[in-house]
C-alpha cells in the first residue's frame, strides 16, 4: 500500500474497509451523524466532535421478501458450510428435488442465511445448480460482538434444471488472520412449494443452458481489459426463444468504476493514486462472433465501500440480493437450430483498469409441435462502441472537471418459423449516460456525479397479426463525495463519505395510443460515513443511512419500505400503505 500522504480520495473509497476492523474500540461519545462537508470540519487539526461506534443491529434492507405461496412444501438444505481460508476451495454439493415434493411446483425458494463475528472484509459470493449462477450477493462487514443476516431471492426460473440432481458450487473467498479473524458461517435451503388449483405450476422456460466455465466449479470468469469469455452450445432444434441473464461487477479499480478517470489523467498525475479507464461501462454479448446486445452494469457499492461506517446496518442497493441483466436473443433463435455447436460470448467492458466478474444463463423456449424450426437475423445495427465524448476542464479553484456523455442505440430484428407460424422479434435500445468528475485538492476530494438510464422495447409480430409491443425501462443514478484530509502527525487522517444512488425500473405494454404499467420498482438509498485517526487512536467511526423502496404490480399489490439508521442502530423501520 502507498503511504496515506499519497493516497486520493478515490483510492480511499476502500481504504476504511481496510482500516476500521483492526483498531481497538474507543469509547462512544454522543453527538449527531455528520450531514454536510463544511471546510472546517474538513481541517485536518479540527478537534474531534464524533462518536466512535464499534458494534451494529443486525443488516436489515427495504427489499420485500420473496412471497410464498400456502402450499405443501419441502426444505432442503442444500449447504451448512464455514468460510475461513476460503480462497480456491469453494463447497461442492449435490442438490436433489426432494420425493416428499415430486412437483410440479409453484415456486421455488433460495434462502441464504449467515453469520460472522470478529473483524473481516466484505467478501463476493456466488451460488451455482447445474453450472448457472442462481445467486449472487456479497457479505457484511461484522462487528466484534457479531451480526447475522438473511436473503432470500426466487428461483423458479431455473425449475427445467432443478427437476434433476444437479451439482452445487458456492464461492466466497475468505481469509482468516491474527488480524482478519471473521469466519462466515452459511446456510442455505431451498424450498419447492407445490401447485394447487389456486397456485398452478410456474410457466417457465423449457430448457436452462448455463454460460459459465464450470458445472462443478464456481462458474464466473474474471475478465481484464480486452479479454473475453465463451460457452460453446448446442441449441434444440426447435428453439423459439431464447433470453439470455447476465450477471456482471467489477472489482479493485473497477469497484468504482464510477469515479474512475481517463487513463491520459491518471498518468499525468501518478501521486494522486487515482484509477483509469473512465467511467462508461456497458457489457456486451456476441452470438456467433456477431454483436447482439448490450446491457449497462448498476453501480453497486460493497459494504465497505467509501466507508464501511455508511452501510451499518442498511447495506447499498445491490450488495445482498444482485440483479442480473437479461438481453432478449430470440432474434437469433432461428440461426441456432442447425443442431451445429453454436458460441454465446461476454465482453467486459472496454478500457477497464482491473477485473470484471462475468457469467450467464440462457432460457429457451421450443416448439412442442414441430421438429425443427428455422429463421434468420434481419436487422443488427449494434455498433461495437457507444458515442463516448470526455472533456476535462480545470476551475479557477484549481479543481479539475472531467465530463463525460455517451450514448447508445441500436436495433436487432429477427424471425422464426414455427408450427403455428412466422414469428418476428423487434429489439430496440436507447440509452443515455452523462459523468461529472470533479477532483479537488490534489484528490483529496472527488465529487462523482453520474446518470444512465434508457428504455428496451421488444415488438413480437406473429404471422400478419398485430404487434406486441413492451418496454422496459432502467435508471441509475448516483451521487458520491469522499475525501481524505491525511493529519500532521503520523497515522492520522479524516475520511468522509456520502452517497446518494437509487435504481427505477419499469415494465410496461402498448395498448393503443397508451403504455400500460405492469410493474415498476423504485429503491433509492442515502448514505454517510466518516472515520477519523489522530496520532493512531480512532477519534471518529460513525454513520447514517435512510432507504426507500416502492414495488408495484400488475396485479394491484404493492410493497412500501421505509429504513432510517443512525449510530449503527436502525431509527425508523416502517411499511407504508400505497397510494
Amino acid at each position: 500500500m502507498k503511504p496515506l500522504r499519497h493516497l486520493s480520495a478515490a483510492a480511499l473509497l476502500a481504504l476504511a474497509a481496510t482500516v476500521l476492523p483492526a483498531v481497538p474500540a474507543v469509547a462512544s461519545v454522543r453527538t449527531p451523524a455528520p450531514h454536510t462537508l463544511s471546510a472546517d470540519s474538513l481541517r485536518a487539526d479540527a478537534q474531534p466532535s464524533g462518536r466512535v461506534e464499534t458494534n451494529y443491529a443486525d443488516p436489515v434492507t427495504a427489499l420485500p421478501p420473496v412471497t410464498r405461496p400456502n402450499t405443501p412444501h419441502c426444505t432442503v438444505t442444500a449447504m451448512q458450510h464455514d468460510f475461513a481460508n476460503s480462497y480456491g476451495q469453494p463447497f461442492t454439493g449435490t442438490l436433489t428435488p426432494p420425493p416428499d415434493c415430486p412437483g410440479p411446483w409453484s415456486k421455488v425458494v433460495l434462502d441464504w442465511s449467515g453469520n460472522v463475528a470478529g473483524r473481516q472484509y466484505d467478501r463476493l459470493a456466488g451460488v451455482w445448480i447445474g453450472g448457472s449462477e442462481v445467486l449472487r450477493t456479497s457479505t457484511p462487514e461484522p462487528d466484534p460482538d457479531g451480526i447475522k443476516w438473511h436473503v432470500d431471492t426466487d428461483i423458479t426460473a431455473f425449475t427445467p434444471l432443478l427437476r434433476t440432481p444437479q451439482p452445487v458450487v458456492v464461492d466466497l473467498g475468505n481469509l482468516v488472520n491474527d488480524t482478519y479473524t471473521g469466519v462466515f458461517h452459511m446456510t442455505m435451503t431451498v424450498t419447492y412449494y407445490q401447485a394447487d388449483r389456486a397456485n398452478p405450476p410456474a410457466d417457465t422456460a423449457d430448457q436452462v443452458l448455463p454460460v459459465s466455465q464450470s458445472s462443478t466449479a464456481p462458474g464466473w470468469w474474471n475478465l481484464g481489459k480486452g479479454q473475453s469469455a465463451t460457452s460453446t452450445l448446442t441449441f434444440p432444434r426447435n428453439l423459439t426463444q431464447a433470453h439470455l441473464q447476465v450477471y456482471a461487477r467489477g472489482g479493485g479499480c473497477e469497484e468504482f468504476w464510477y469515479a474512475n478517470v481517463p487513463d491520459a489523467y491518471a498518468a499525468a498525475h501518478p501521486d494522486f493514486g487515482l484509477c483509469g479507464g473512465g467511467t462508461y461501462r456497458e457489457i456486451q454479448v456476441q452470438v456467433d462472433g456477431r454483436t447482439a446486445g448490450t446491457v449497462q452494469p448498476f453501480p453497486a457499492i460493497y459494504t465497505g465501500g467509501i466507508s464501511p461506517l455508511m452501510w451499518r446496518p442498511i447495506p447499498g442497493i445491490d450488495a445482498f440480493r444482485t440483479l442480473p441483466y437479461d438481453v432478449d436473443l430470440t432474434p437469433f433463435a432461428g440461426t441456432l437450430t442447425d443442431g451445429r455447436p453454436h458460441t454465446v460470448t461476454l465482453l467486459p467492458p472496454a478500457g477497464i483498469s482491473d477485473l470484471w466478474t462475468l457469467d450467464g444463463s440462457l432460457f429457451l423456449t421450443t416448439d412442442p409441435w414441430r421438429q425443427q424450426t428455422s429463421g434468420a437475423v434481419t436487422t443488427d445495427t449494434v455498433q461495437p462502441a457507444p458515442e463516448l465524448a470526455t472533456a476535462t476542464t480545470t476551475r479557477a479553484d484549481g479543481s479539475d472537471v472531467i465530463a463525460a456523455t455517451a450514448g447508445r442505440d441500436w436495433t436487432v430484428a429477427g424471425y422464426v418459423d414455427t408450427s403455428r407460424g412466422r414469428i418476428s422479434t423487434r429489439i430496440d435500445r436507447h440509452g443515455s449516460y452523462t459523468n461529472q468528475d470533479v477532483i479537488s485538492n490534489s484528490a483529496q476530494q472527488q465529487t462523482s456525479s453520474q446518470t444512465d438510464e434508457g428504455w428496451t422495447q421488444t415488438t413480437t409480430t406473429r404471422g400478419n397479426g398485430h404487434p406486441d409491443v413492451t418496454r422496459s425501462t432502467w435508471s441509475y443514478p448516483i451521487d458520491i463525495t469522499s475525501t481524505y484530509v491525511p493529519g500532521s502527525a503520523a497515522d492520522s487522517y479524516l475520511v468522509k463519505g456520502q452517497a446518494t444512488v437509487a435504481r427505477h425500473l419499469t415494465d410496461s405494454a402498448q395498448q393503443g395510443r397508451h403504455w400500460r404499467l405492469l410493474d415498476s420498482t423504485d429503491d433509492r438509498l442515502t448514505a454517510e460515513g466518516v472515520l477519523e485517526r489522530q496520532s493512531g487512536v480512532l477519534v471518529q467511526a460513525d454513520g447514517s443511512a435512510t432507504e426507500h423502496y416502492t414495488g408495484r404490480s400488475t396485479d394491484g399489490s404493492c410493497y412500501d419500505h421505509e429504513l432510517a439508521a443512525d449510530h449503527g442502530y436502525v431509527t425508523l423501520d416502517r411499511l407504508n400503505s400505497c397510494r
